[in-house]
This record gives structure tokens, C-alpha cells and sequence, in this order.
């Protein structure tokens, strides 16, 4: 399964880098959303080094997903794939 990197998750002062809004294809409710709690995902940097998170909330009520990654991820992380198993 993947999705798409869409923002960090923060508000208009603050900034949490290691935080960040995913879109998953084919969930577009908050029900679909909730079934991927606590799954892992892992996004690939353009060298091949793999940074891995988790899925902690779901975030809205379109199916996004809140996922804490254990390092922060770059600015061009924004609009690419994750995997998540």
C-alpha cells in the first residue's frame, strides 16, 4: 500500500519536522483511516537511506493519516511516496 506525502503538521507559528500529513490511495474517510493505526511505513531518500515512522491518528475526515517519523524529513520529502506495510 502507499501514499503520498502531503504537509508537516503544524500550525501557522510552529513547525513539526519529524510529523507529517499523509494521503492514502483508496481511503477517503475517517473509518477506512482508522484501520491503518499503529501500521509502519518507510519513505526512501533519493540515496536509498529508508527513515521509518508510524501512523499515530488519523487526521481530518478525508482518510489523511498523522504519521511521526523517528527522524525529522526533508522539505523535498513533500509530494512523494511512502510505503506502508
Amino acid at each position: 500500500m502507499e501514499g503520498i506525502i502531503m504537509n508537516y503538521r503544524g500550525s501557522h507559528k510552529t513547525q513539526n519536522t519529524n510529523q507529517m500529513i499523509i494521503k492514502v490511495d483508496g481511503v477517503d474517510n475517517r473509518e477506512k483511516a482508522s484501520e491503518l493505526l499503529n501500521k509502519s511505513l518507510t519513505w526512501v531518500t533519493q540515496t536509498g537511506k529508508e527513515i521509518k515512522g508510524t501512523v499515530l491518528a488519523e487526521h481530518g475526515n478525508n482518510g489523511a493519516l498523522r504519521v511521526k517519523f523517528e527522524r525529522g524529513l526533508p522539505g523535498q520529502a513533500i509530494g512523494t511516496k511512502v510505503k506502508i506495510e
